[in-house]
C-alpha cells in the first residue's frame, strides 16, 4: 500500500482519486468543510491576529473558490476582517454559490475591484485549484499582476493560481505565492522547474484521504513521491552492530582530482567521510597525495602519474582490482581532458555500485553509454541541468521536468539524480522521488563534489537488499540538502562552501537520531 504522505499526483489522477471518494459516499460539501477548517487552523497559526488582522481573498468560481470562502467565513468567526474579492461569481458551482450566499447572509464584505484588497495584511489566493489547463488573461490577469507587486504575503490554497497541476507551467501569468498549502496529495506541478519561484514554503494538508484509494489509482502508472525525515532515517545504516568493523562498513573509491581542481578531490573525500563509511580510497594525481593524506589522513591514496597539464596518468599505473570496493564514484574535478589510458570500460563492467559525476559524463560516449545501460550492478548519474542537456540533447527539461528525466534514466537503465532547487530522482523511469526541501546555499562550486562523495560512502554501506536504490539516492540528496540549509541558518546563504557543507551534513545526521 502507497504511503499517502509522500506520494505526488498529476491532475488526472487526484480528479480520480476525488471521485473514487464521492462514489464511495464521501458527500463534497464534507470534504469542502473539512478541508476549510484545517486551512483556516494553518492560516491563523502562521499569520496570527495579534499580528494580522485584515485578510483579502482572491475567489474563484470552483472548488478551490468554495474552500476559500469556507476560510474566509471561519477566520471572521475568529475576529479576523475579512474582504471577499470574487470576480468570476456569476460563474460559480453550485456549492461555491451557496457558500457565497451564506457569506452573505453573514454580512462578510465584497469588494468590487482588486485595488480594495491593497490595505489588507494577507492574501488568500483561492481563484483557481488543481486542473487549471488555459492561461490566465484580460482582467483576471491583470488582477494577478498587481496582487504580486504589492509584495504582501500571499497563501495559495492547493496551487498558485495560474499554474500547471502537472508541468508546473506558468499559464499567462500566476500568483507567486510566500506559502503554498497543498490539500490532501503533493501536486507535480509545484516540484517542476518553472513553479519553483513562485510556490513559497510547501505544506501539505491532510484532508483525510483513504490510502486505498491513493494505491488503487497511483499503481497505474511510475510511482512519485516525496523523501520524508522518515524515510531517510529508516534508510541509514544506523545503529550499527556493537561487533562491527570497517570491512563491513563499507569501501568506497573515489576517482577524482587535477591540477586545474585539485578542491574537487579534497571535497568529494569531505563528502564521503561525512557518510561514516568504513574504508575510503581515492586515486589521484601524485601531486595531490600530500594534500589528500594532511586532510583526510584515514584515506588510503592511490597516486598516479600525471601529465604536464596535470591530468591523471593511467598508462603506467598498475592493474587495479575494481572488485574489491563496494562503490566507485568519478569524474569530481578530472577535466575534460582525455585521460591517458583511462579504464572506462573496465569500470562499467566491474559488477559495483558505479556513481558518475561532473567531468566523468565526458567519457559516457554512445557506446559507453550502451554498456551502461546493460549493466547489472547499480549505477547513478548525478547531473545538474546543463550537463543533462550535454549526456541528453534531445530531451528538452522545460516543458516536464520529470517526464523527461523518467524517459533518459529508462534509455540508460539507471539511477539519474538531477540537482536543482526540487531536485529529482528517477530510476529506470519507474521508480521517482522529489526532494521538496531545497536552499540557495547550495549555489556555490564544490557542493556536488561533497554529494558524490557523501552518495558514494552512504551506498557502500548500505544493503540494498532491504532499501530501494531510488530511497537510498534520495536520502542521500535529502541529507545534503538538509546541512545546506543547517548551514545557511548559522552562516550565510548566499553561499556555504563545500567544507563547511560537509561539517554540517555531519552536525545535521547528529540532529537527526536525537529527533524521536
Amino acid at each position: 500500500m502507497q504511503d499517502k504522505e509522500c506520494c505526488v499526483v498529476n491532475a488526472k489522477q487526484m480528479q480520480e482519486i476525488e471521485n473514487r471518494m464521492f462514489a464511495q459516499g464521501m458527500p463534497v460539501a464534507s470534504l469542502m468543510e473539512k478541508a476549510g477548517l484545517l486551512l483556516t487552523q494553518k492560516i491563523s497559526k502562521e499569520y496570527p491576529l495579534s499580528q494580522y488582522q485584515k485578510i483579502g481573498f482572491f475567489i474563484g468560481c470552483g472548488h478551490n473558490g468554495g474552500d476559500g470562502l469556507v476560510i474566509a467565513r471561519e477566520l471572521w468567526l475568529r475576529g479576523y476582517e475579512v474582504k471577499l474579492y470574487t470576480p468570476l461569481a456569476d460563474k460559480s458551482k453550485d456549492l461555491t454559490a451557496q457558500h457565497l450566499d451564506y457569506a452573505g447572509f453573514l454580512n462578510l464584505p465584497f469588494v468590487t475591484s482588486i485595488e480594495e484588497l491593497g490595505n489588507c495584511d494577507v492574501i488568500i489566493d483561492c481563484l483557481f485549484g488543481f486542473g487549471l489547463n488555459r492561461h490566465i488573461t484580460n482582467s483576471l490577469a491583470n488582477d494577478v499582476t498587481l496582487i504580486n507587486q504589492w509584495e504582501k504575503p500571499i497563501v495559495s490554497i492547493d496551487i498558485p493560481s495560474g499554474i500547471h497541476t502537472d508541468t508546473g507551467e506558468v499559464l499567462g501569468v500566476a500568483i507567486k505565492a510566500n506559502l503554498t498549502l497543498c490539500l490532501g496529495l503533493w501536486k507535480l506541478g509545484l516540484f517542476q522547474s518553472p513553479a519553483w519561484e513562485y510556490t513559497g514554503k510547501l505544506v501539505k494538508i491532510d484532508i483525510g484521504i483513504p490510502n486505498g484509494i491513493v494505491t488503487e489509482v497511483i499503481n497505474q502508472s511510475p510511482v512519485v513521491k516525496v523523501i520524508t525525515r522518515e524515510k531517510v532515517k529508516e534508510v541509514l545504516p544506523l545503529p550499527r552492530a556493537v561487533n562491527t568493523h570497517k570491512y563491513r562498513q563499507g569501501n568506497v573509491l573515489l576517482i577524482c582530482g587535477s591540477k586545474r581542481y585539485g578542491g574537487a578531490s579534497l571535497l568529494a573525500g569531505y563528502g564521503a567521510n561525512t557518510s561514516g563509511v568504513g574504508m575510503l580510497t581515492m586515486i589521484v594525481p601524485e601531486f595531490l597525495q600530500p594534500l589528500i593524506n594532511s586532510h583526510i589522513p584515514s584515506a588510503l591514496v592511490i597516486a598516479t602519474p600525471e601529465t604536464n597539464t596535470g591530468v591523471m596518468d593511467f598508462s603506467s599505473l598498475p592493474s587495479i582490482d575494481f572488485t574489491k570496493y563496494s562503490s566507485i564514484v568519478l569524474g569530481m574535478g578530472i577535466t575534460r581532458e582525455t585521460i591517458p589510458c583511462f579504464p572506462v570500460k573496465e569500470i562499467l563492467a566491474t559488477p559495483r555500485i558505479l556513481i558518475i559525476d561532473a567531468d566523468g559524463f565526458n567519457y559516457l560516449t554512445e557506446d559507453n553509454l550502451k554498456i551502461l545501460s546493460q549493466r547489472q550492478a547499480p549505477t547513478i548519474l548525478t547531473p545538474h541541468e546543463g550537463e543533462f542537456k550535454r549526456l541528453f540533447p534531445d530531451i528538452d527539461l522545460n516543458k516536464n521536468r520529470l517526464e523527461g528525466l523518467q524517459e533518459a534514466s529508462h534509455r540508460i537503465n539507471s539511477t539519474i539524480l538531477l540537482k536543482g532547487a526540487k531536485t529529482m530522482i528517477s530510476h529506470q523511469g519507474k521508480y521517482n522521488r522529489i526532494i521538496k526541501e531545497g536552499t540557495p546555499a547550495l549555489a556555490r562550486g564544490g557542493s556536488g563534489d561533497v554529494l558524490s562523495g557523501f552518495l558514494g560512502g552512504l551506498l557502500a554501506q548500505t544493503d540494498l537488499s532491504k532499501h530501494s536504490l531510488e530511497d537510498v539516492v534520495a536520502s542521500g540528496g535529502w541529507l545534503h540538502q538538509q546541512g545546506g540549509i543547517l548551514a545557511s541558518q548559522d552562516l550565510t546563504e548566499l553561499g556555504v562552501d563545500g567544507v563547511n557543507l560537509a561539517s554540517y551534513i555531519s552536525r545535521y545526521l547528529s540532529q537527526l537520531y536525537k529527533i524521536t
